[in-house]
């Protein structure tokens, strides 16, 4: 009885030259079931042979590009080049992560979104929409974007510095050029402890100083 986690079926498709392979799960694992068709690969080398890692649908990946941990790729996203998704990363909808990207830890790229150059998403951010991450920007913290080119490096083309709109230092050299959104997704509210302030308090257009006990 073979252990094998998926095997190359002999069903492909000719992506402007690059012959990929059906896969077909072996044995069962995570949410997949032993005889699952899955997504296309060029080689082994793609999708790990460990973890829960899977390639869905129509989803492609080729090149040196590597999918493993328990990250899904699926629907007609691309992964290729020297690009690698693991960790819990999903990659879905039409977008492709492409060059030496990187996708990984809970974050999820999707829609028409691009990933390339050198780029991270990572933690908990998704990128999706229209959007595009490249050069050597990373991208973290829980943030949803939306839309817009997001790049890293000098203040060549810069438009507004990230900081601004997220409030976080990790943006300091980060940067936003083109049409944008930047739509942070709020934490759990915590209650502030006010005894003791000083705050002010407008009456009538007069300022007053009070102390709250």
């Amino acid at each position: 009885m073979s252990n094998k986690k998926y095997s190359l079926t002999k069903t492909t498709k000719n992506y402007f030259g690059t012959i990929l392979f059906q896969i077909k799960a072996e044995i069962s694992f995570g949410n997949i079931s032993k005889g699952e068709l899955g997504g296309y690969i060029e080689k082994e080398s793609n999708l790990s042979i460990e973890g829960n890692a899977w390639v869905f649908g129509d989803a492609q990946v080729f090149g040196n590009a590597q999918v493993y941990g328990n990250a899904w790729v699926f629907g007609d996203a691309q992964v290729f080049g020297n690009a690698q998704v693991f960790g819990n990363a999903q990659v879905f909808g039409n977008a492709q992560v492409f060059g030496n990207a990187w996708v990984f830890g809970d974050a999820q790229v999707f829609g028409n979104a691009q990933v390339s150059g050198n780029a991270w998403v990572y933690g908990n951010a998704w990128v999706f929409g229209d959007a595009q991450v490249f050069g050597d920007a990373q991208v973290s913290l829980k943030a949803s974007f939306t839309k817009g080119w997001f790049i890293g490096g000098d203040d060549t083309g810069k438009i507004t510095d990230i900081t601004e709109k997220t409030g976080s230092t990790y943006w300091k050299n980060q940067y936003v050029l083109g049409d944008y959104e930047i739509t942070p997704i709020e934490d759990e509210k915590k209650e502030i402890c006010l005894s003791g302030k000083k705050v002010k308090v407008e009456v009538d257009g007069k300022t007053f100083t009070a102390t709250i006990d």
